[in-house]
């Protein structure tokens, strides 16, 4: 299984860039620290098979039917997202 950081996981609600909220523990924890292994990942489009990066902070969703195709940036929750494919 895939590390996961407490920014990217389901059960977490940012407070702020450095902080957030773990909802299992209601504990203050750190955005960029390894949440515990079975915390499920957040989805996010640079989890997803259509996204595709051009750069490091910009990618395109391939899944999209638009044209020209949106812009999407790697960090977008993709929780409503009905195009999204987990990689």
């Amino acid at each position: 299984m895939e590390k996961v950081l407490y920014r990217d996981a389901r059960n977490y609600v940012p407070i702020d860039v450095i902080k957030g909220i773990d909802h299992l523990t209601g504990q203050t924890v750190m955005a960029d620290k390894e949440a515990p292994k079975d915390y499920e990942a957040m989805p996010k489009c640079k989890n997803c098979n259509s996204f595709k990066a051009e750069g490091e902070q910009m990618g395109i969703c391939e899944g999209s039917m638009s044209d020209p195709k949106f812009f999407a940036y790697p960090d977008m929750v993709a929780v409503t997202c009905e195009m999204y494919a987990n990689k």
